[in-house]
């Protein structure tokens, strides 16, 4: 079986994105990966008429471009939290909510699907600075990005150069460079 389905959770917090103009490209990204999961008999009926690069076994160190890949997986989690609190304080003031940012950060620690080693951290950030306007201006989240930024970038260009994509690591790192 290679075909994902969709609850709908996804589909749901971009539309709440779309309509509050927060940029939460990680989960569109997701969700759009489902999207064309679902459309598995295209797929095959197009890997028989499209190709892509010939050249498609990585020839590095591995075990260096492991950790990239931890890297980037990292930051672009990060990345992904950040937009994720940026849609919930935009609900907020939309709303006239008061959120306690760092309270939420532990529930999710307490057994909700959005798990993370780092959600204390998230709720240091918020404790340090109630008015945080994006996690990635917290020190803790921006060093960790800093420290992940060149295995973050090296696993994109190497992905594009052997024909995987990897849009949601992409767009996370596009994200940055908008912040």
């Amino acid at each position: 079986m290679d075909k994902a389905g969709q609850k709908g959770t996804g589909k749901w917090t971009g539309i709440s994105a779309l309509d509050m103009g927060v940029p939460l490209t990680l989960i569109s990204e997701a969700v759009f990966a489902r999207c064309l999961s679902a459309l598995k008999d295209m797929r095959v009926t197009a890997s028989t008429q499209l190709s892509g690069p010939q050249n498609t076994k990585y020839e590095g160190d591995k075990t260096e471009f492991i950790e990239a890949i931890r890297q980037a997986l990292y930051a672009s989690k990060i990345i992904s939290y950040a937009q994720g609190f940026m849609l919930m304080t935009q609900a907020a003031k939309e709303f006239g909510w008061t959120l306690n940012y760092g309270g939420i950060a532990l529930m999710w620690r307490g057994g909700c699907i959005i798990r993370s080693v780092f959600l204390g951290n998230i709720k240091e950030a918020y404790d340090n600075n109630s008015e945080l306007e994006n996690l990635l201006l917290d020190d803790f989240f921006k060093n960790a990005i800093q420290k992940c930024q060149d295995g973050w970038r090296k696993v994109i260009a190497t992905a594009v150069t052997l024909g995987i994509p990897v849009p949601a690591f992409s767009s996370a790192l596009a994200f940055l460079r908008w912040v």
